[in-house]
């Protein structure tokens, strides 16, 4: 079983010590690891060695004095490493992530809670839009199940929307999942997915870069999406808007060369158009999980009943519990909640939300009913008045679609 190797006290507060010196590069504390060794041979060392192996910058930081709140940070990180589960990971250990040494600027160290193997194996994330169509949720959830079943782990980044579905579809197949998170590891961003987290905690790993009570900044996440794109073989995009940090994912992992996936959607879907991007810039285009499998040269599972994507015939029954509303076990205010293009100000709010849980896929009465928790006699007569406002069309065989726009 991978684990990391134990730390002495002094050895800890080293590694801590450097690592959150203010203005010292991961790629200069590098260079003076490796000139060095450990981190207390680094601040054994003169001004003077230091600025001759790193440059002066690098060397004061080094040995500038400790915040006055590094006693504190000290006990908090003695503290959490005494948690079963919980794991401090240092670039001098063998434990750690061999993808992130391929970084100039690996993190000096990380905070690891779970299942540390699951950074060690072939691994392929899953990352979206924050405020995901219905169907984008499904589709992340399938996609990253199937992956997951193959033994594949799914890395994503503990956010609504796209990100949450993805590890929530692989958190029981065998590939399991890792989330990068862009707080400290002690707290959870956001809190919507508490639960979420302690299920990954549990099952299967959740990884920081930043010390513990760091909290949620914006500056912090494209730092994270770094690290997801270095972790990973190929990153998938479900669905993106043209800014977005998925496509921050993307960009990056394409520089690290890493293959870059992109589900396509309907031109007339805004939440499409950053996917469509991808795929002009030379992402690969697919439309199911086995072909990323196939491109990435990853042996498939056994082939088992297949699952409904939202899009399979209306004829096969199903209740509502298994209907596709949205990804299981995914909180329904997350799916209802998930933003579209706003519909006429001039429908009923019922209206206006039946309309965006329909999303840009066709659907049926059966799924929208789940996913607007809707009477049925509401939903039938909210159906007719979008259908009757020129917002949506019916289809044969009970299904209903979103009206393309003149």
């Amino acid at each position: 079983m991978l684990a990391p190797l134990p730390l002495g006290a002094d050895e800890r507060s080293a590694w801590l010590r450097l690592s959150t010196a203010r203005g010292l590069k991961p790629a200069a504390l590098r260079t003076l690891l490796g000139a060095f060794g450990l981190p207390q041979n680094v601040l054994a060392q003169s001004l003077a060695t230091l600025a001759a192996t790193a440059g002066g910058d690098a060397a004061r930081a080094a040995l500038a004095p400790p915040a006055s709140s590094f006693a504190n940070q000290i006990d908090a990180l003695n503290v959490w490493c005494a948690v079963p589960g919980n794991a401090l990971v240092t670039l001098a250990d063998p434990a750690y992530p061999p993808r992130l040494l391929a970084m100039p600027d690996p993190p000096p160290m990380l905070y690891v809670q779970g299942q540390l193997g699951l950074l060690h194996g072939r691994s392929i994330a899953v990352v979206g839009s924050r405020s995901a169509t219905p169907q984008a949720l499904v589709d992340a959830a399938r996609f990253a199940r199937a992956f997951a079943a193959a033994g594949v782990t799914v890395v994503s980044g503990l956010a609504l929307g796209v990100d949450g579905a993805a590890h929530r579809g692989a958190l029981d197949e065998c590939g399991g999942t890792a989330a990068v998170i862009g707080t400290g590891a002690d707290l959870v961003y956001p809190t919507a997915h508490r639960a979420l987290a302690a299920q990954l905690a549990q099952r299967g790993a959740i990884v920081s870069e930043w010390p513990l009570g760091t909290p949620a900044r914006s500056e912090n996440f494209p730092q994270r999406n770094r690290l997801i794109a270095a972790l990973v073989e190929g990153v998938v995009v479900v669905e993106a808007a043209m800014r977005s940090g998925s496509l921050i994912t993307a960009r990056l992992a394409n520089e690290m060369g890493r293959d870059v996936f992109a589900l396509p959607g309907s031109i007339h879907a805004p939440l499409a158009r950053g996917c469509h991007r991808l795929i002009k810039q030379g992402a690969q285009l697919i439309e199911s999980p086995e072909e990323v499998l196939e491109s990435l040269g990853v042996p498939q599972p056994a082939a088992r009943v297949p699952e409904s994507n939202g899009e399979s015939s209306p004829r096969r029954t199903r209740t509502p519990a298994a209907s596709q509303a949205g990804t299981p076990g995914a909180p329904a205010d997350e799916i209802r909640g998930s933003a579209r293009a706003r519909p006429p100000a001039s429908l009923s709010p019922e209206a206006s939300r039946l309309l965006d849980a329909l999303g840009h896929a066709p659907a049926t009465l059966e799924i929208l009913a789940a996913r607007t928790d809707m009477p049925e006699a509401v939903l039938q007569s909210t159906l007719l008045q979008l259908e009757l406002a020129g917002q949506l069309n019916s289809l044969p065989g009970g299904w209903f679609v979103r009206a393309t726009p003149c």
